[in-house]
């Protein structure tokens, strides 16, 4: 269950006709509820939207969604966010388009009771996608905009309107105290004046005294009106009180915290940790950590996780207005920090493939605890490290994003999140073409043609490598091996076996030059599998168990004894295809692959389906469609369709699988 929201607002006063409307329409509204909470920047919608939706979360006991629609300088798209909630709902492979992830979504959502707020939201476009299909969710918006085209939807509207004097004093005194308020009532009403009714300058405002007990609020008044007529002409949040009181703010902060405001404001992703403000500054890792305390204790930066912190945007703006001259040098730090860090994660999740660029070679595989704990930093870390990819390639860094596209393979292979594996490699392959490196752009295409390949763009997938084998020639056969098991693949997906036969043996014999172990015990698997797609059994079970005994780990033997039962199974021997088929699915749980486990239970399935148990061959299906959960995979189609084939009609069933589909062609991140 996602419980996505941030933390609600440690002070928050005023809004009680808004929050109070809130509730009316969610008591009486008999479908599902959408409100638009409009207003200008700094304003507090999001505070007011966090607040309600916190005060009732009881009300959505299957969780929150939260996503912000800004946080980039690139609106987020709507297929992009519904990767990131369909990930939160336990979808652990994407549909690639945006018409299935709708359809997933709504699926997901159907019946179910969830609250969702998107947050600093564009239009009303960039909304309706993202709209569940149950009457008992409730969205909430923020916008700078009204959205009035959502009223086509039904929306409801708020606008939320700067605070009165009363409730910008009392939000004041919350966070500096009565007592000191009391002493200077009249100095304390002008200074919420001053500050607009906006409760992000009443908060740093606020903060700033918190922080200077003996300060008194005369002074602070005086300070203000100088800098609101210094500053008249600077306007971030629709008032230049508010503009006044962030200079007046950032004026007062020390050197080392100044240079930390205005350098960390430039990171590519969202949110950051510590060691990546660290990066950004050159600086100690313990000595940013307290400045950024500071910073959070000041309003200036918002704490959203343990030791992860964000900007309000209007922050993010005014920090990055100071203009410092070492913002370049930052974000190519940030950059390089995330390569450096993703380097030794993608060495983790998958120790011994063959990698491009010097960083690899000083990477530490064993710097993580197991190769699952490397792949969560990944997926963690994976919009930082597409948007430190985007920001490479916009400042013109092309050697540093064809290392992060290559660093980022393991993630993508394991994890399949489509969208950012084609935007990342796509450029990553035009960078190493900027910067010559032939075989960085070899290994890259032939990542892009696994995940063309995947997405049926097998014609695209085919251009890819067949790219590849030009550029590697005689000199690379590690790639040009790669480009012949790729195009091997393509065939043997297209029902033209001969064809991938010749492509897997030629691929074989470059292995064999090459002298990867590896490599070739991978290839002779392929040539069994396709083997028995032409009927030629006794040799493809040759094949496979020549394969098996080459290869040193765990799961790729497994998979190389799946087909062997495959092939077993072909020439009627059941006994030998069950004993094989149950030693493999224990050696898949073992590894922890739910994908890996669902191939074993459907071929478990098969064999009993040809013995004509079709109690059990229907149960070892539905065992298979539980690994696959809600995620989106071909395979778990294929296995929907046995089901339904079973419960359609068993005496007209043709229990074969069909040679162009069978259990793990798709690929599985092993080979």
């Amino acid at each position: 269950m996602p419980q996505q929201l941030p933390p609600a607002p440690s002070v928050f006063v005023s809004r009680v006709d808004e929050l109070t409307e809130l509730d009316r329409w969610h008591e009486r509204e008999e479908r599902q509820l959408l409100v638009v909470v409009s207003g200008p920047g700094g304003v507090g919608k999001t505070s007011l939207a966090l607040r309600w939706l916190h005060d009732t979360r009881d009300r959505f006991p299957d969780g929150q969604l939260y996503v912000d629609l800004g946080a980039h300088a690139e609106a987020a798209q709507p297929d992009e966010v519904l990767e990131w909630f369909l990930g939160a709902l336990g979808v652990e492979v994407v549909p690639p388009g945006l018409p299935q992830r709708q359809a997933l979504f709504r699926s997901l959502t159907a019946n179910r009771s969830f609250a969702i707020l998107l947050d600093n939201a564009a239009s009303a476009a960039q909304v309706r996608p993202l709209l569940p299909a149950s009457p008992r969710c409730v969205v909430v918006v923020t916008s700078r905009w009204r959205l009035s085209p959502l009223g086509m939807d039904g929306a409801r509207f708020i606008e939320v309107d700067p605070m009165d004097l009363r409730d910008s004093v009392e939000l004041l005194e919350r966070v500096v105290g009565e007592p000191r308020l009391a002493e200077e009532a009249d100095a304390a009403r002008e200074l919420a004046r001053l500050c607009g009714g906006m409760p992000i300058a009443l908060g740093v405002i606020g903060a700033r005294l918190s922080r200077r007990p003996r300060r008194t609020l005369a002074r602070e008044v005086d300070e203000l009106r100088t800098e609101n007529r210094r500053l008249a002409g600077l306007d971030l949040g629709g008032t230049s009180s508010v503009s006044a009181v962030l200079d007046l703010s950032y004026v007062d902060l020390p050197p080392r915290q100044a240079r930390l405001y205005r350098l960390s404001s430039w990171h590519p992703g969202p949110s950051f940790g510590v060691e990546a403000a660290a990066a950004m500054l050159a600086d100690d890792v313990g000595e940013v950590e307290d400045d950024l305390d500071d910073l959070v204790e000041k309003n200036l930066l918002i704490e959203v996780g343990d030791d992860r912190f964000r900007f309000h945007d209007l922050l993010r703006l005014h920090a990055r207005a100071q203009n410092d001259a070492e913002r370049e040098d930052a974000i190519q730090r940030a950059v390089e920090f995330y390569l450096d860090k993703a380097v030794v994660a993608d060495a983790a999740a998958i120790p011994g493939r063959p990698r491009v660029g010097l960083r690899f070679k000083s990477a530490d595989p064993d710097a993580f605890g197991s190769r699952a704990e490397a792949l969560d930093w990944l997926d963690h870390e994976r919009d930082n490290l597409v948007q430190a990819l985007r920001a490479a390639d916009v400042h013109g860094w092309p050697d540093l994003v064809w290392q992060l596209a290559e660093a980022m393979y393991a993630l993508f292979q394991r994890r399949h999140h489509y969208s950012d594996w084609l935007f990342t490699h796509e450029r990553g392959v035009r960078a190493a073409q900027m910067c010559g490196e032939r075989t960085a752009e070899a290994r890259l295409r032939n990542q892009l043609a696994v995940a063309l390949r995947n997405l049926g763009r097998l014609d695209e997938a085919t251009a890819q490598v067949r790219t590849v084998l030009e550029l590697a020639g005689d000199h690379d056969l590690g790639s040009r091996a790669t480009a012949l098991m790729r195009l091997g693949h393509i065939y043997r997906l297209r029902g033209e076996f001969d064809v991938a036969l010749r492509y897997f043996r030629e691929g074989l014999d470059v292995e064999t030059r090459h002298g990867r172990t590896r490599g070739i015990a991978l290839a002779r698997r392929r040539i069994g599998e396709v083997l028995i797609n032409l009927g030629r059994i006794d040799e493809a079970i040759t094949e496979l168990e020549e394969s098996e005994a080459l290869l040193d780990n765990d799961v790729d033997k497994a998979r190389a004894r799946m087909f062997r039962s495959r092939a077993v199974l072909r020439a009627s021997r059941f006994d030998e295809a069950l004993r094989l088929a149950e030693s493999v699915l224990a050696d898949v749980r073992d590894a922890g692959s739910p994908l890996h486990v669902a191939d074993a239970f459907e071929l478990l399935g098969e064999i009993a389906e040809r013995q004509s148990d079709l109690a059990r061959a229907r149960d070892h299906y539905r065992s298979a469609l539980a690994c696959y959960g809600e995620s989106f995979d071909p395979s778990a189609e294929h296995v929907r369709a046995r089901l339904a084939d079973l419960d359609r009609n068993d005496d007209e069933r043709t229990p074969d699988v069909p040679p162009q589909q069978q259990p793990g062609d798709r690929e599985r991140g092993l080979g």
